[in-house]
């Protein structure tokens, strides 16, 4: 008995088309621009230390790098950042 075989299909990326949308948004609007820079975390909000008594019990990880359009919102912010700081001249330290 012959079997045939059958190539695999790369799986389709299904975000991508999410993906390109991210990163052509551009920044034109200081009012977007500061509410993206208050929206989008400068760092991940769920890695923490679990302390109990002054003891680390457990670290939690940083898990936004598990969010399949990380690097796009990331980069969103620092193009709201870019446009606060070369096109409107604003101190941008407070959200750093």
């Amino acid at each position: 008995m012959m079997t045939t075989f059958t190539p695999v299909r790369p799986h389709a990326d299904v975000f991508a088309p999410l993906r390109q949308w991210l990163e052509r948004i551009e920044i034109h609007n200081a009012a977007i621009a500061h509410f993206l820079c208050k929206l989008i975390p400068s760092q991940c909000p769920f890695e923490r230390d679990v302390m109990v008594f002054g003891k680390k019990l457990f670290h939690i990880p940083p898990m936004c790098k598990l969010n399949p359009f990380y690097e796009q919102v990331v980069g969103l912010r620092f193009k709201a950042l870019c446009f606060l700081a070369d096109e409107c001249g604003e101190d941008i330290t407070a959200y750093c």
